[in-house]
């Protein structure tokens, strides 16, 4: 399964399955789980664990030294990948900046084409991220997010599970879960559409439309809201909504606007 034109260092370990296409590098200690498969052209860099069935497309890169004009290429950090992501053509991941750090990718991603992930950045479970989003170093992702092409994503902001954002969108704040981001900074409402797909139930959908209207209506605004409602709420979706909410970071959060 490996093509007598691909570069595979003796001390990767690669499963008895495992697919090399020509001109594809994977360097020392990369580990490949069974049916991984690294397209003609793609590298797979140094410090690079990754589980069953992954797919490199054609001039992936995955493991590339961080983009800091700080950053000691000396340093040890790798990449951990869990298991069916797909990483289309040019998708550009790179490791940690820090000594034994790791970027960390769930399972079931799907990245399009040209998609960059910064280093230390975290990515959950079944995200679908459109071409040629970037995504900067210490972002978090949840799970199940769509990210619209050519959106971008500031270092250190979060973005909560089931969000869906607007391609060309620009976010610097954090985007609370089951919320539409869009233009810069803004909400559009909660991702109705995609959480009725999810399978919640109108209950919880009902629910969580009072705690949006609640949270973002509220005089002492959004952070200290999300903490004064929490004790009251005991749905797993609207606490997580409120936890969310509670614990911004430094850069705020995204607020409902038209553009």
């Amino acid at each position: 399964m490996i093509h007598p034109a691909a570069l595979v260092s003796p001390t990767a370990e690669l499963a008895d399955d495992v697919e090399v296409g020509p001109f594809a590098i994977v360097e020392d200690g990369v580990v490949l789980g069974p049916g991984c498969r690294v397209l003609g052209h793609a590298q797979v860099l140094a410090g690079v664990v990754m589980g069953r069935e992954n797919v490199v497309d054609r001039g992936a890169i995955i493991g590339g030294n961080p983009q800091s004009l700080a950053f000691d290429p000396a340093i040890v950090s790798g990449v951990r990948i869990g298991e069916g992501n797909i990483f289309r053509e040019h998708v550009t991941v790179h490791r940690s900046t820090q000594p034994g750090g790791l970027t960390v990718l769930g399972n079931r991603n799907f990245l399009m084409a040209h998609c960059h992930v910064g280093h230390d950045s975290v990515l959950g479970d079944q995200n679908v991220i459109a071409n040629a989003v970037l995504i900067a170093g210490h972002v978090t992702i949840g799970d199940r997010t769509f990210l619209g092409g050519s959106s971008v994503y500031h270092q250190f902001i979060r973005v909560g599970d089931q969000a869906m954002v607007q391609g060309n969108s620009s976010l610097s704040a954090d985007l609370p879960p089951y919320c539409i981001g869009h233009e810069i900074n803004l909400l559009a409402g909660l991702n109705s559409i995609g959480l009725r797909r999810s399978g919640l139930d109108s209950a919880a959908r009902l629910e969580l439309k009072r705690l949006y209207r609640g949270v973002f209506h509220h005089p002492l605004g959004p952070v200290k809201a999300a903490a004064a409602l929490l004790p009251e709420i005991t749905s797993e979706t609207g606490r997580r909504f409120l936890e969310f909410m509670a614990a911004a970071g430094p850069k705020g959060l995204c607020t409902p606007g038209a553009g």
